[in-house]
């Protein structure tokens, strides 16, 4: 396996397809939610993927100051279901945290969680910063990681 980040313009056709069917399955059919996925926000961000013999089987979007919060955000957080349990999801979110200190040198980010993962989501060093909230039908709280660069 390995981990892979690409802004908009540099993925290619195939890159691009296996990423919007992940998604598709993950959010859209397996959590049965009907939303936009493609909100024109991928166009602002860096896709960080994981692949494997040709698959991706794990994603996350890295989205630019202003295009959900005033702060670097993190969102489309997925596994996929055959490889959930391995720590993936935890790989993936530090590679990213590391991404946005070591390259976009930012030392603050914001992301949406569904709440379910807040446990998840603090064992990174997240914390809660707003009430529960609900987004296309599942719970989700507002969470912050502070002081990423020191």
């Amino acid at each position: 396996m390995r981990i892979i980040i690409k802004k908009f313009t540099e993925l290619n056709t195939e890159e691009l397809y296996q990423i919007l069917k992940l998604r598709a399955d993950v959010f859209v059919i397996e959590q049965n939610c009907l939303y936009a996925d493609c909100d024109d926000r991928d166009r602002h961000a860096h896709h960080l993927f994981v692949e494997k013999n040709g698959s991706i089987v794990g994603y996350l979007r890295i989205l630019d100051k202003g295009q959900t919060f005033d702060e670097i955000a993190i969102g489309r957080v997925l596994v996929r279901e055959d490889y959930r349990g391995i720590g993936l999801a935890r790989h993936m979110m530090s590679k990213a945290l590391i991404f946005v200190t070591e390259y976009m040198h930012e030392d603050t980010v914001k992301l949406s969680a569904q709440q379910y993962l807040t446990e998840f989501y603090e064992s990174l060093g997240f914390e809660q910063i707003s009430e529960v909230y609900e987004e296309d039908g599942i719970p989700h709280v507002d969470m912050q990681f502070q002081g990423i660069a020191g």
